[in-house]
């Protein structure tokens, strides 16, 4: 009984957090009209102001990021083409990052180069977890299967340290440079302070819930292999 409610509980701190930060990105989506500027134009002032003329703007489908290997502020067409709250918050969340790489902001570098193999590796992890059961089997050898296993955890927990890397990136991204640096611009009215702030919190807590999804596909793979 005491499992499953941990099992409840886990899996709660895993979706709650998606579900808030979409409820809140929908909530000051509107007005629609709020600001006379969009957010791909408020990123582009932004970056100018900042020297950052070489970091190119445009919008994407893949969702809000800046790319630090091709140097561009990418934004989903709402954000960039919309004039909300949300819309000019995300993007001066995005040009947050660009300045972290003009920095040489330390935890920005390592995710950079930790997400170019991350997606590889789990795929390693989960074959060497699928071929642990196999290879006990077939070599009557528990210790090799048991190398395997560990192998195939750690592999697969290798985007639990991503997301534990980007933690300290979004919250500097957001409360060190993005908060400051829109005070000092006057981009956001004064009323909107506060719920920009509540924006980026949802947006930094994205990440929380990655980690914990990461965790709990290990201890699925866990569940599975000790039937």
């Amino acid at each position: 009984m005491h499992f499953v409610i941990l099992i409840v509980i886990f899996v709660a701190l895993v979706i709650g957090p998606g579900l808030w930060v979409s409820a809140i990105m929908k909530r000051y989506h509107l007005p629609k009209n709020r600001y006379p500027k969009t957010g791909g134009q408020v990123a582009r002032e932004l970056l100018d102001g900042l020297s950052l003329e070489h970091v190119r703007t445009e919008a994407t489908d893949s969702g809000d990021h800046y790319d630090p290997i091709e140097k561009v502020v990418r934004l989903s067409a709402a954000n960039f083409e919309g004039r909300s709250l949300t819309a000019l918050t995300v993007a001066a969340h995005e040009v947050g990052h660009a300045i972290q790489d003009a920095d040489g902001f330390k935890p920005l570098r390592w995710r950079t180069r930790l997400v170019r193999w991350v997606g590889p590796v789990e795929k390693v992890g989960a074959g060497l977890l699928m071929l642990a059961p196999f290879t006990v089997a077939l070599t009557r050898i528990p210790m090799i299967g048991l190398f395997t296993l560990l192998g195939g955890m750690l592999t697969l927990g290798s985007s639990v340290v991503v997301h534990a890397l980007t933690l300290p990136a979004e919250f500097d991204a957001s409360f060190g440079r993005a908060l400051p640096l829109v005070k000092l611009r006057g981009v956001l009215r004064k009323e909107d302070m506060p719920r920009a702030r509540r924006l980026l919190m949802a947006a930094a807590l994205t990440y929380v819930s990655g980690a914990l999804q990461s965790l709990l596909n290990i201890a699925r793979w866990w569940a599975i292999l000790r039937r």
